[in-house]
């Protein structure tokens, strides 16, 4: 019958636009609410064998560019990861020092040199020679400091590791968790947007950890793989990441001697190749800094301390020492041998012969470390050619540091412009990303709840509700008159 079918599809009407009414209010009360996405109602025309009827409720859709989330969530990675770059070659910039900088390598070397030219002016002076112990032990301490400077930077490193790591594991059993929940609501005819808003949260913050993408399985799951083909989540259980922090790392630990470890997925070790299913991110940048751009910081400052070892322990330079023993710098209180250079810069300390507070004599400075007297109290010339190691070109010893010919001051300022050169291009990197991020979380937000474009559509609601209404009401008037002539 044509009135009865009037009035159910102005039912359906009333039906949808009040469904569509609870959508806008619920768009409008979460526009500020992180991780919300912007509902539309998904509606199609009812049709029936005989008589078309109405409007039908298809489902409620959440409006999310995949393709512009996909990139947004790469983007959080690589900024989350060069800012950990960053940050710590800011460190090591600060550790060595730049050129102004009162507490720079380059200033106590110069405060050394400093001292054994005032000594040699007086080197019957025991302040002068004093000088000459507390500018060196200075040096010492400050080439250990940014030793352990590098030490502490693994540590922090390995700790963020596990860290990641374990929020890794949380937030990867909560997305199984919600999928699981959202099959169900699904599967009960229920809206599951607002699980889907969580699970799009905890995927978020996986992203600054390991950059993933997301694949959409059947009724509303999701599948998680690393951009490097890991799977973190395929089906009702996650994939269980493994790490042990290492708590203590000294110079000589590395994965390669199996003193620090990679990460365990589901009970198996990774090989460094391995390791590339977790590329980017801040999980992969602290690996980064634990083992590459750590320990090459601590290979060229192991090496400085080799440079100024070598000079001092010259033969030519202090004739009571014979080859292979050390002079005023000390290996410990050993002797430096070849194959020990890691961790160098660590042990390196101040001769206790020459060290009246390690039991020694101050006129050794002048005299020579094994002199077995003070002798000529006017004698210069140790401290002569002491001055001439400091200043003199030579090719360094060590590998690890450019061959070319140059003095421990050129040396020093070479290795703090590389740290500065460094932490200028990690900067670049950083601001790069984190300006790209901010770019395409801009445009992803952009897409969501527009207040302007809500009212309008609620005002269309309104006016629709309204004519469902009407039509309602007339079709009910005209059965009404029908049942009175009858």
């Amino acid at each position: 019958m044509s009135l009865s079918s009037a009035i159910s599809n102005s039912l359906s009407g009333l039906t949808a636009t009040s469904r569509a009414t609870e959508i806008v209010s619920t768009n409008i009360s979460n526009k500020s609410v992180a991780g919300y996405a912007r509902r539309e109602l998904d509606l199609s025309s009812r049709v029936y064998a005989a008589n078309g009827g109405g409007v039908a409720i298809d489902g409620v859709r959440r409006m999310v560019n995949a393709g512009l989330l996909g990139d947004s969530r790469i983007s959080m990675a690589n900024a989350a990861g060069s800012s950990a770059v960053a940050s710590f070659h800011a460190t090591m910039e600060t550790s060595f020092g730049t050129a102004n900088d009162s507490t720079s390598l380059v200033t106590y070397l110069t405060a050394l040199d400093t001292a054994i030219v005032s000594a040699t002016a007086r080197p019957d002076s025991d302040v002068r020679l004093q000088g000459v112990l507390d500018a060196a032990t200075e040096l010492a301490g400050k080439i250990g400091g940014i030793a352990q400077g590098i030490s502490d930077a693994r540590i922090a490193a390995d700790k963020s590791i596990a860290n990641d790591v374990g929020r890794l594991n949380t937030a990867l059993k909560r997305v199984a968790e919600l999928n699981r929940q959202i099959t169900s609501f699904s599967a009960q005819g229920q809206d599951p947007s607002s699980l889907v808003d969580a699970r799009q949260a905890v995927l978020d913050d996986i992203s600054s950890i390991v950059p993933i993408v997301e694949v959409t399985r059947e009724n509303g799951r999701v599948a998680i793989f690393t951009k490097g083909g890991g799977t973190l989540l395929d089906g009702t259980t996650p994939a269980k990441i493994e790490f042990t922090a290492a708590g203590t790392i000294t110079p000589d630990m590395t994965v390669e001697n199996g003193a620090l470890g990679t990460v365990s997925v589901n009970g198996k070790a990774l090989s460094q190749s391995e390791m590339q299913i977790f590329s980017g991110g801040s999980l992969a940048a602290n690996f980064e800094i634990r083992d590459k751009l750590a320990p090459a910081y601590q290979e060229q400052i192991d090496a400085f301390a080799r440079e100024i070892y070598d000079r001092f322990a010259d033969p030519s330079l202090d004739p009571s020492l014979t080859v292979g023993e050390h002079g005023l710098f000390a290996d410990g209180q050993s002797d430096f041998t070849a194959g020990t250079e890691r961790g160098l810069a660590n042990r390196l300390s101040i001769a206790a012969e020459m060290d009246p507070a390690q039991g020694g004599q101050l006129w050794r400075i002048r005299a020579g470390r094994n002199a077995t007297d003070a002798g000529d109290a006017g004698e210069s010339g140790l401290l002569l050619r002491m001055s001439t190691a400091l200043s003199e070109n030579r090719s360094p010893a060590s590998s690890a540091l450019p061959g070319a010919p140059k003095s421990l001051l050129g040396i020093a300022s070479d290795i703090a412009s590389q740290a500065a050169s460094l932490r200028l291009r990690s900067d670049t990197a950083s601001v790069q990303d984190q300006t790209r991020s901010e770019g395409l979380r801009t445009a992803l937000l952009a897409e969501g709840v527009d207040t302007d474009t809500e009212m309008q559509a609620l005002l269309t609601l309104e006016r629709a509700y309204s004519a469902n209404a009407k039509v309602l009401q007339t079709a009910s008037n005209m059965l009404d008159e029908l049942l009175r002539l009858t």
